[in-house]
């Protein structure tokens, strides 16, 4: 038995920059099915920066997503519509797994000490604007 309290119910979505910077962070409670989260991940990002979102690399759990604009969104190993600059950037999406870890760990989202949602959505923000603020600093 362990010890230590398992993070039962929470997803953290995320969107990251071209240089591996957290965009959006959130803490979406239940497992809600990846192609269902996109769209709202994308509008608020697009509100909080103010500019408009070119194109979307995901990994294959977001078949049948509702983005905005489908023909934007490029799927990790898709061969249709995937040439020159949409090539070289769909490769560098595995990029951001370690990002996606290190938020994880360095912000110890293992363990949330905060009660609640409200509690799961603050510890989810601050860990990514921890890994922000460690590449600024770097």
């Amino acid at each position: 038995m362990s010890h230590s309290r398992k993070r039962i119910g929470e997803r953290l979505d995320t969107l990251l920059a071209e240089t591996l910077r957290v965009l959006h962070a959130k803490a979406l409670p239940g497992y809600p099915y990846d192609g269902h989260t996109l769209r709202k991940a994308i509008e608020e990002t697009q509100a909080l920066t103010g500019r408009e979102i070119e194109r979307v690399y995901v990994d294959k759990g977001y078949q049948g997503h509702d983005a905005p604009k489908p023909l934007r969104v490029f799927k990790s190993g898709q061969k249709r519509g995937v040439h020159g600059q949409v090539k070289k950037e769909l490769r560098r999406r595995s990029a951001s797994e370690p990002v996606i870890g290190h938020c994880k760990t360095d912000g110890h989202l293992g363990r949330n000490f905060l009660k609640g949602r409200l509690g799961d959505q603050i510890n989810a923000v601050m860990s990514a604007v921890g890994y922000n603020l460690r590449l600024i600093l770097k």
